[in-house]
């Protein structure tokens, strides 16, 4: 099965999901106008129902993915969910201090790194519990542990295809979407139903869903304090994608080759580095109040645009073609993942 003929299944990062079309830039203008329209759409009821902005843009992008069928509309709605979704990371540093980052504490680092490990151990094991490989269970438990679809497709290169073929990568990516939106719903309320604090809350959050825009969405869902710490715990799972790759390639060795193109992910997104810097500067006093409060609803604007924009564009008619067994490796690790996460904040926050 050839994975080129879908579109990504989440918000590509890393940019190595597919390659950015070459076209003119009034070619950009009908997918943003369809990704801002939604966005306005979702605004207007958040607005209305008081309901979370980033929660309505992704359900009314769903209801409007039957236009990812339309290619004319695809440069627009990949630039709206890559590009924005960077900097809308980005424009977030500008409400965080660096002393907020030393506050999250060694001690909540470490446990991000344990939850990493165990949530890709948990997939190894499920895997080779239902007859699958150990290549196809790192492949999943790291899409689930680090950062969905961005880190699949980096680990199938790393893998390699004697590993894990591209029917099982397709299959993960679609997983990882279906799971990542059902996060974005579902893991506020169990949080809410565990009575947990913004600072629990937001590392629970970071700690255990998979894609960034999701993670954002959920975290500033809850509450603004909830999504600033859900953002720096999500962007330390991000920055462990080198590490895990560089692990996978001594458990798998193997010649390292990227075929048909494709890029290798870099050591460190520069949207990571953009989100500390612009935090390192607001932690100097140099970015005035106003603007800082600016940023945060460019921030969140860009966010929701990029939010709708996925969601229009994922092929929800594939996940009903593949059958339950495969996937349950990827819901087994996310269930790790969510359930170490809730142990740490409960007892240890």
């Amino acid at each position: 099965m050839d994975v080129s003929q879908y579109p990504p299944q989440a918000a590509d990062l890393y940019g190595d999901i597919e390659r950015t079309p070459s076209t003119r830039w009034r070619d950009y203008l009908p997918g943003l106008a369809v990704a801002v329209l939604a966005t306005l759409a979702a605004a207007s009821l958040a607005d209305r129902y008081h309901a979370p902005l980033t929660l309505l843009a992704l359900l009314i992008g769903l209801a409007m993915n039957f236009l990812s069928a339309d290619r004319r509309l695809t440069p627009g709605l990949t630039l709206a969910s890559r590009e924005l979704l960077r900097w809308a990371i980005v424009l977030v540093g500008a409400r965080i201090t660096l002393e907020q980052i030393i506050a999250l504490g060694p001690q909540s680092l470490l446990a991000v790194v344990a939850i990493v490990a165990i949530t890709i151990g948990a997939a190894v094991l499920a895997a080779r519990g239902l007859g699958f490989s150990s290549g196809f269970g790192t492949l999943a438990g790291g899409a689930v542990a680090i950062c969905g679809a961005s880190a699949a497709m980096a680990l199938s290169a790393t893998l390699g295809e004697r590993r894990v073929r591209q029917a099982e990568l397709t299959l993960v990516l679609v997983g990882t979407s279906a799971m990542s939106s059902a996060a974005l719903v579902l893991y506020p309320a169990i949080c809410e139903l565990f009575k947990l604090n913004d600072l629990q809350a937001g590392f629970v959050l970071g700690a255990s869903i998979h894609d960034v825009a999701q993670t954002l969405g959920a975290g500033y869902a809850f509450s603004q304090h909830a999504g600033e710490t859900a953002t720096i715990v999500k962007l330390a799972r991000v920055a462990l994608l080198a590490p895990v790759l560089a692990l996978v390639a001594l458990a798998f060795p193997q010649p390292l080759k990227i075929s048909g193109g494709k890029r290798a992910a870099p050591l460190l997104p520069w949207f990571v580095v953009g989100f500390f810097v612009v935090a390192g500067i607001n932690s100097t006093g140099m970015i005035p109040a106003q603007v800082s409060g600016a940023a945060a609803n460019v921030s969140s604007g860009m966010l929701a645009v990029s939010v709708a924009a996925t969601a229009i564009r994922s092929p929800l008619g594939e996940i009903l073609k593949t059958g339950p067994k495969p996937l349950l490796v990827g819901i087994i690790a996310s269930l790790t993942s969510l359930s170490a996460a809730l142990a740490f904040a409960i007892f240890a926050l």
